[in-house]
């Protein structure tokens, strides 16, 4: 399933859980048929209880709630909470759950990791924020900056298409010159926005992200900023980026100076030198954890999505980001990352860089044969076929039987 460039759609950058959460809370209240949720993590915190609590509501009016999460992100979910939604009508998915071996737990790798919602097939949110309070201001020094789009026009959708094939829903989706009658037309009020959705799977879509990142970074002509939280990606990314800047291109990276995993900082590192050498300025963003998968180019090129920039997003796990060609969007997520790198970043300096010895130069060799070689590599890791486990509704609650045989007793007795 590939999908084309649709014109006319309107954008609304959200940023962290602040933003984000309140408009995707809105818009469920305000569902009448539909409601499509795919997420890597859905905690059973402030966050996840009131989604849980908008999701009984809509399911209870009529609306049709499909979920589906991811089992290693989200693996310890309370049978009360899936119970509930599964018992209000609500089809309840875990994505590829597996069981633990020796305490571990087995699906590390080809993760659901996409963060995805379609209301009605009128409005989407596609970003990189799961449904956890770590992403609100408010959860203190870990909380995490990220980013999510609302859309809505044509593009959605191609997107409900996606997410119900994905969910194997018995749905199906119209194309937009054969929507119901009883709807309000797609995209009544115009936007400027050019989107596509674009989305990596482990089957004909490996590389589909990656690509028009390739392709962004060879067209650019005056600037580019790529701010990504895992950043370790594959040699052909970090090639482009030096001979973008090389040519004359303003090229800059924003990468996590506080990093939610140390090890993250100790691989992006390891590429600082071969980067900063080539021209690109390299940015530590130090506030909190940054969780951000954006890039901004030149005056109309713009992406927000799940895909990081590392060896699990771009060769293993299911990703989904949307690109845009719109002079506005594009201007507004520029300004966002300008203040970002003006107020919470430190600039990788010559000063900063790692020293320039044989071990340093060992494990630089290391490194950069293993992300030329890493998507063969990819291929050798485990291969299972994922499956979805849909959640059986809960046989009768314990009241309303016991309400049952009470019945049936005294109908005897009578």
């Amino acid at each position: 399933m590939s999908f084309n460039w649709r014109d006319g759609n309107q954008l609304r950058l959200l940023e962290n859980g602040d933003q984000f959460f309140p408009r995707v809370s809105g818009a469920i209240q305000r569902a009448e048929r539909t409601l499509l949720l795919e997420t890597f993590i859905l905690f059973e915190d402030e966050v996840g209880n009131d989604l849980h609590e908008q999701l009984l509501k809509a399911a209870r009016r009529g609306v049709k709630v499909e979920v589906m999460v991811d089992g290693y992100g989200s693996p310890d979910l309370s049978d009360r909470f899936v119970d509930s939604l599964t018992a209000a009508g609500v089809r309840f998915i875990y994505y590829d759950p597996r069981p633990l071996v020796l305490g571990m737990r087995t699906n590390v790798f080809r993760r659901l990791h996409r963060k995805i919602v379609v209301i009605d097939e009128q409005i989407a949110f596609v970003g990189g924020i799961n449904f956890s309070a770590e992403h609100n201001i408010d959860f203190g020094a870990e909380a995490k900056q990220d980013y999510a789009v609302e859309v809505k026009g044509p593009v959605v959708l191609d997107i409900a298409q996606y997410v119900q094939q994905q969910m194997g829903s018995e749905q199906h989706t119209r194309r937009w010159w054969g929507a119901r009658s009883h709807r309000p037309a797609v995209n009544a009020m115009p936007g400027e926005a050019q989107v596509l959705f674009v989305y990596r799977d482990n089957d004909e879509h490996r590389d589909d992200i990656e690509q028009h990142y390739l392709a962004m970074l060879r067209k650019a002509q005056k600037d580019v900023i790529i701010a990504n939280a895992y950043f370790f990606p594959g040699y052909r990314l970090l090639r482009e980026m030096r001979s973008a800047a090389q040519r004359g291109v303003r090229v800059r990276l924003i990468v996590q100076g506080e990093p939610d995993m140390p090890i993250v900082k100790v691989g992006a590192e390891l590429l600082y030198n071969y980067l900063v050498d080539g021209g690109v300025e390299v940015y530590e963003y130090c506030r909190r954890p940054l969780h951000g998968k954006i890039a901004v180019q030149d005056q109309q090129w713009s992406t927000v999505g799940s895909s990081n920039l590392d060896p699990l997003s771009l060769s293993l796990n299911l990703e989904a980001n949307l690109m845009v060609h719109d002079r506005a969007f594009n201007q507004t997520l520029r300004d966002n990352l300008e203040l970002l790198i003006q107020q919470d970043c430190v600039r990788v300096e010559d000063d900063k860089l790692p020293p320039r010895n044989w071990w340093q130069l060992t494990k630089g060799v290391i490194v950069f044969h293993f992300l030329r070689h890493f998507p063969a590599i990819a291929g050798w890791l485990p291969a299972h076929t994922p499956h979805l486990s849909q959640v059986a509704p809960p046989v009768q609650p314990e009241m309303e039987t016991q309400d049952r045989v009470e019945a049936d007793n005294s109908g005897a007795k009578s």
